[in-house]
């Protein structure tokens, strides 16, 4: 690496840094891949009891995932984990993922995004749900502008057919607000 366009020294403090709230888990940001050329992002991700996220593919960055904190499961494609502390998992970008709380504890997670650019989509997303508010019996994962800003990031959303089961077999709150 050039020493001219090494990022500068970064510190973050435990407990520290930016945070957003996203319905179910939330998004505390570590590392702004504008702080280093784009290279990287490191986001910590906590996970209430029950939540999901609605699976997804990324287009261009993988993300890697350690677990800090009570038992998280991973879906990708077609493996399936359950990791608890220390433990890490690649989600390569092309595959269909999705993470949740599959223990009865708040969860905790670092997700580290290569090349970074994707942890803003989290404030965005953030934003979104408190902006938009959906038509009765709507979920705002359905809305123009949830889609809007997925194809923004490049990410495409879908309902595989893995996640009822899932959703039933560690009791969460379904992505969609339907049952399991």
């Amino acid at each position: 690496m050039d020493v001219n366009n090494a990022p500068e020294l970064k510190v973050v403090p435990p407990g520290g840094g930016e945070s957003v709230d996203i319905p179910g888990f939330g998004a505390v940001f570590k590392l702004y891949s504008r702080d280093n050329g784009g290279r990287v992002a490191i986001v910590e991700h906590p996970f209430a009891v029950g939540t999901i996220t609605m699976p997804h593919r990324h287009t261009r960055e993988d993300e890697h995932s350690i677990v800090l904190e009570g038992e998280i499961g991973f879906r990708s494609d077609g493996d399936e984990v359950v990791l608890g502390p220390g433990g890490y998992i690649t989600k390569p970008r092309g595959q269909m993922h999705a993470m949740w709380n599959a223990g009865g504890v708040p969860g905790r997670i670092i997700e580290v995004i290569t090349p970074g650019g994707f942890e803003s989509y989290f404030r965005e997303l953030s934003e979104l749900f408190t902006s938009v508010k959906p038509a009765a019996g709507v979920s705002i994962r359905e809305t123009p502008e949830f889609g809007e800003l997925a194809t923004k990031y490049g990410l495409t959303y879908g309902t595989p057919d893995w996640l009822d089961g899932i959703v039933a077999r560690y009791g969460l709150r379904h992505p969609l607000g339907r049952a399991g």
